[in-house]
């Protein structure tokens, strides 16, 4: 007998397991069923899988994996209007508690009640079918393809990150780590009309797929101080007094201080990428030069229309950054295949009938 729910569960770090579920119910007249076709896997996915928690996000019982996900509608609560069962969406893994200042003043990401998928204690969408409300799907537009759709969800903490920077056209933006969400900065950053984009990471590989995906230049760091590389880097890429914007992608302390040194003075910081709790920060640097410093947390108000909108016009490509698929059933052999760099981004297919 076909399993009704099939789910990929982590119990513990390193410990997974297959898992049937009862078919989550529709809470709310406004919500829809998604049967899930295909699934990305994040790192902090992996970090999960690895470690059992990220900050004060601690595993505390059985939790299904994946928030990267598309999916088909097959079921739609009497309320939905925008929606209807077949319809392919994308679907935007958080729902905030729409009430609190923070979501009322349009910034629900940082809603403190969000319950987040794959985020404990709260399940994710590495199962067959998966349940959310209506304005949290993105109907993907024609000629738009499942295995892009579950990319909308990396691209959409991409769009966030650059709107953070203020990127304008004529900008000269640095980006720091060639992961997925680094290189779909350097995507964005470009269709929001960058000059110069440059990618640092220390990995030569990805540096060549990133000159040949978006970067318009790329430098590798060398083991000398970070304002050294700083000043190489600018130098090289001949970016004058600093560049506009800088973004840190890769959570790496070395990246980040040598981060504050490439901006410019009056520059914009960007936090990206998520690392250790705390590091050693050229705080001097950053007041000195006056600099606008900000973090970035997933994705708020209009970053999943926007990614969704800069997928189907060309304007980013991202079938490009797909290096492999696996069937549902090999997602842990997944897991570790990301853990050990291997690819850009793997995709984990639907659970078959």
């Amino acid at each position: 007998m076909a399993a009704e729910n099939l789910s990929f569960v982590l119990e513990a770090p390193y410990k997974v397991k297959f898992e049937d579920r009862p078919v989550p119910e529709l809470k709310s007249d406004h919500d829809v069923l998604v049967r899930i076709n295909f699934t990305g896997i994040c790192g902090s996915d992996v970090h999960y899988w690895a470690a059992g928690g990220i900050g004060k996000f601690i595993l505390r019982g059985p939790m299904v994996l994946g928030h990267e996900s598309s999916g088909t509608i097959v079921k739609t609560g009497s309320a939905v209007s925008s929606l209807k069962e077949g319809d392919l969406v994308a679907l935007e893994p958080g729902v905030p508690c729409r009430r609190c200042a923070r979501c009322k003043e349009g910034k629900y990401n940082i809603c403190k009640e969000m319950a987040f998928a794959a985020t404990p204690p709260f399940d994710g969408t590495l199962a067959k079918y998966y349940a959310l409300p209506e304005d949290f799907c993105y109907k993907l537009p024609e000629g738009m393809t499942l295995e892009e759709g579950a990319l909308v969800e990396p691209l959409g903490v991409a769009v966030h990150i650059v709107k953070q920077g203020g990127v304008k056209p004529g900008n000269t933006v640095v980006i720091f780590g060639a992961g997925p969400v680094g290189l779909l900065c350097c995507a964005v950053a470009r269709a929001f009309g960058a000059e110069k984009v440059i990618s640092v990471d220390i990995q030569e590989n990805r540096l060549d797929f990133a000159k040949r995906y978006a970067a318009t230049g790329t430098f590798i760091p060398s083991k000398v101080s970070a304002e050294e590389n700083a000043e190489k880097l600018v130098k090289e890429n001949g970016l004058g007094e600093g560049a506009d914007v800088v973004i840190d992608a890769s959570g790496a302390e070395p990246s980040m201080q040598a981060a504050i040194h490439v901006a410019r003075v009056g520059g914009t910081y960007v936090q990206g990428g998520m690392g250790k709790n705390e590091i050693t920060y050229p705080i001097m640097a950053m007041c000195i030069k006056e600099l606008n410093v900000k973090g970035s947390f997933r994705y708020g108000s209009g970053d999943y229309k926007l990614a969704v909108e800069l997928i189907a016009s060309g304007k980013v490509k991202v079938t490009e950054l797909i290096t492999g698929k696996v069937e549902f059933t090999e997602a842990e052999q997944a897991f570790k295949d990301v853990k050990a760099g291997k690819g850009i981004k793997m995709l984990i297919e639907g659970v078959k009938d």
